[in-house]
């Protein structure tokens, strides 16, 4: 196993690093993406707040989630596919007591397909399990699910309390729609719960010292006050990490998407596992020593608590799926493997070789031609990693469980 003395310690190369680095550089979205979901997100907040919109009492506000906030979105691996905006609709003058599920999803379904065809959007709206989806012209390459929601965090802080759990970030907390549910046609107070400001605010924290350094040194470049460096114009190395190891696992389970490591558990158990590391490489041997260590065991079934809600479990298809379970272990496994034959070799051509295995070989060989003649320029691109430093050793001893971060002490 990986991290136990059975394994040979590597050390990590600088031109293993500068690999990564490159690797991550190449999944890594355009500004203009990011901007353009900014833009998206905020028009359809600014519709809903118009003179005669039925929802405007109600103080509708429109906010990214997912991967877009996490700053860990990688780009599509081919043309046919699109960029996924999550987002959440909250109507923050309304209570779980005033309407249902249902009637919550029907007004504001009906808002937006008002705001597709003012915006004349040809593609209908389409109606998912908790959110409505709008797609956009086939060359934007992207589509926005908009999740309804109303503010629950009176609810949510009571009850993560009266278990003794850790509710630091409960005043965020939302109830959301789910047409699969009991309780989606009555007005009840169970309703399916999330907090997707709070996990972004979780994941921040865990990269927190190397997101203020990164910004700070590219307002320095371009001469800017760090208040006006959105987060999206850098990249931490757990967010390189984050978006290497979900192509990883993309490429490996192409052939099998069924059984794949959902985004939020490759996410959650990767910023546990981040040590505060200063490059991509540090970072990606932090976490796969790590990753495993922070799933939980209950009642015999495994758990990877939510870190803003430690009574949800990410891994809660893992019991009726046990094939799921299996996929991700192997997957770690593999991993694993591929980031230690990597890591110590000196020649570029060999580490290409190598993760062409995990990543694929078109991806794999444009990382490579990065620093091939003529050189890159650097200037106002995303500020990425540090310069590699000390070479890595991996942990010689066997891991002892601990408390994940997040949960009843310091994150």
């Amino acid at each position: 196993m990986f991290g136990k003395a059975s394994v040979k310690k590597p050390d990590l190369s600088p031109q293993s690093e500068e690999y990564l680095e490159d690797l991550a550089e190449e999944l890594s979205v355009p500004t203009s993406r990011y901007e353009q979901a900014e833009r998206s997100y905020k028009s359809l907040g600014d519709w809903l707040h118009r003179e005669d919109s039925t929802v405007r009492e109600h103080d509708p506000q429109v906010y990214v989630q997912g991967s877009f906030r996490l700053g860990t979105t990688i780009r599509p691996s081919n043309e046919d596919e699109e960029y996924d905006i999550d987002s959440v609709c909250e109507l923050r003058k309304l209570g779980k007591g005033e309407l249902s599920q249902q009637r919550l999803k029907q007004l504001l379904g009906a808002e937006i397909e008002a705001y597709r065809r003012a915006k004349s959007m040809n593609k209908p709206l389409r109606e998912g399990r908790r959110c409505w989806a709008l797609d956009y012209a086939d060359g934007a390459q992207f589509h926005m699910d908009v999740v309804p929601a109303l503010p629950d965090a009176a609810s949510v802080r009571s009850l993560l309390e009266s278990r003794g759990v850790d509710a630091r970030w409960a005043s965020t907390a939302i109830a959301i729609t789910d047409n699969q549910v009991w309780s989606y046609p009555y007005v009840t107070d169970e309703w399916p719960r999330s907090n997707p400001k709070g996990y972004g605010e979780w994941f921040r924290s865990r990269m927190a010292v190397a997101l203020e350094r990164r910004k700070r040194w590219l307002a320095e470049q371009v001469r800017a006050s760090i208040e006006d460096i959105p987060d999206y114009r850098v990249r931490t190395p757990l967010q390189a990490a984050v978006m290497i190891l979900k192509r990883h696992r993309d490429h490996v389970f192409a052939d099998r998407p069924d059984v794949r490591p959902i985004s939020v558990i490759v996410t959650t158990l990767s910023a546990h596992s981040y040590g505060g590391e200063d490059t991509v490489g540090q970072a990606l041997a932090s976490i796969l020593a790590g990753m495993d260590k922070y799933i939980q065991q209950r009642a015999g079934q495994y758990w990877i608590p939510n870190p803003t809600d430690e009574l949800e479990n990410f891994a809660d298809k893992w019991a009726e799926h046990p094939e799921r379970a299996q996929a991700f272990f192997d997957w770690l496994d593999r991993a694993r493997s591929d980031f230690l034959r990597a890591a110590g070799s000196t020649d570029r051509k060999v580490i290409t070789e190598t993760w062409e295995r995990g990543v694929g070989s078109e991806l794999a060989d444009r990382a490579y031609r990065r620093r091939q003649p003529p050189a890159r320029p650097t200037l106002l691109k995303v500020a990425s990693v540090a310069p590699p430093g000390a070479a890595l050793s991996f942990p010689n001893k066997e891991r002892v469980p601990t408390k994940p971060q997040g949960f009843g002490g310091a994150a």
